[in-house]
């Protein structure tokens, strides 16, 4: 038997919101299986982790069963859950999702869907039918969501604030540094435009190299507007993204462009990687363009000499 488990039983009324609440925990990071037979259960807990993962901190389960999972006895998986506690000492709690009859009856007729225990006969009589096999689960559940008068959101929510974990429900943060002329992201939820900032392209010395080198980040620091800007970059994401996590958003993308995407996006870009880093934030840093072939005919220098350095068409 493998290291005791966090174990969450999903069970409830067909159509009170069970495919929701899984979809909701396998995006919070949890391993789900639905309606797997029950003599595999314990097959199932003692199967070993995948290659590599050896050592890593094992991902709760989420185990959706209901009146159609095979060989469903719901007195006999009371009795299960209790010898898989008291055996192996895994950590089991059990959320039963309940609804109205009428309720159910109205989804039924609004998605057109057929009871699974009714498919030759009213929808109510499968939820009536339904109701009296689960009822040793529902009294016996440890949590139960009424979901009668609950949004598809509103359950969503309510799955995140009861049952995530610390740092295995953080969205996947991505900072992103682009080139403007090399097309923009689709993917990116939050955009800045880094243009406004001095450009190292117009300097002999510092146009091989990029925003990661100690000379070009010199450089662009040495902008007057350099670092109130940037500054109120960092606090603002600091404000806003645990409230995309709040909100249950899976993968968030932060995108800093300039013209090329090799200097001045990718000094900021750095940065504010390292300081939401410290901030208590796992962001994964990628440098779209910073190997690309510079396009010299995108580049427009502005007559005055020196003040060309502080063109804003570069890279």
């Amino acid at each position: 038997m493998n290291e005791p488990k966090t174990i969450l039983l999903l069970s409830g009324l067909s159509g009170a919101g069970k495919t929701t609440a899984l979809k909701t925990l396998e995006d919070m990071g949890w391993e789900v299986v639905d309606n797997i037979p029950l003599v595999l259960l314990d097959r199932l807990l003692d199967t070993p982790l995948p290659e590599g993962h050896a050592g890593e901190y094992a991902r709760p389960l989420a185990l959706g069963i209901d009146a159609r999972t095979r060989g469903f006895d719901a007195a006999a998986i009371v009795q299960r859950i209790k010898t898989l506690r008291e055996r192996h000492g895994h950590d089991i709690e059990t959320l039963f999702l309940d609804c109205s009859g009428s309720e159910l009856e109205r989804r039924f007729a609004e998605t057109r869907r057929r009871h699974p225990l009714a498919l030759d006969r009213p929808a109510a009589d499968g939820i009536a039918r339904e109701r009296e096999l689960t009822e040793p689960l529902r009294r016996w559940a440890g949590q139960v969501i009424d979901t009668t008068g609950t949004t598809t959101n509103a359950l969503q929510q309510e799955i995140r604030a009861r049952f995530s974990r610390e740092r295995l429900s953080d969205p996947v943060l991505t900072i992103l540094s682009f080139g403007f002329s090399r097309g923009v992201p689709r993917n990116a939820d939050l955009m800045f435009d880094m243009r406004f900032l001095r450009n190292p392209h117009w300097v002999d010395a510092l146009r091989p190299k990029t925003g990661l080198d100690p000379e070009v980040a010199a450089y662009i620091r040495e902008d007057p507007a350099y670092e109130d800007a940037v500054g109120r970059i960092e606090q603002l994401l600091a404000t806003l993204l645990p409230r995309y996590a709040e909100g249950g958003k899976t993968y968030i993308t932060v995108a800093f462009g300039c013209t090329g995407g090799k200097h001045r996006s990718v000094h900021v870009a750095a940065r504010v990687a390292k300081y939401l880093q410290a901030a208590g934030f796992s962001p994964t840093l990628l440098h779209r363009n910073i190997e690309s072939v510079p396009q010299e005919s995108l580049e427009k220098h502005r007559p005055g000499g020196p003040k060309a350095s502080h063109d804003t068409n570069g890279p």
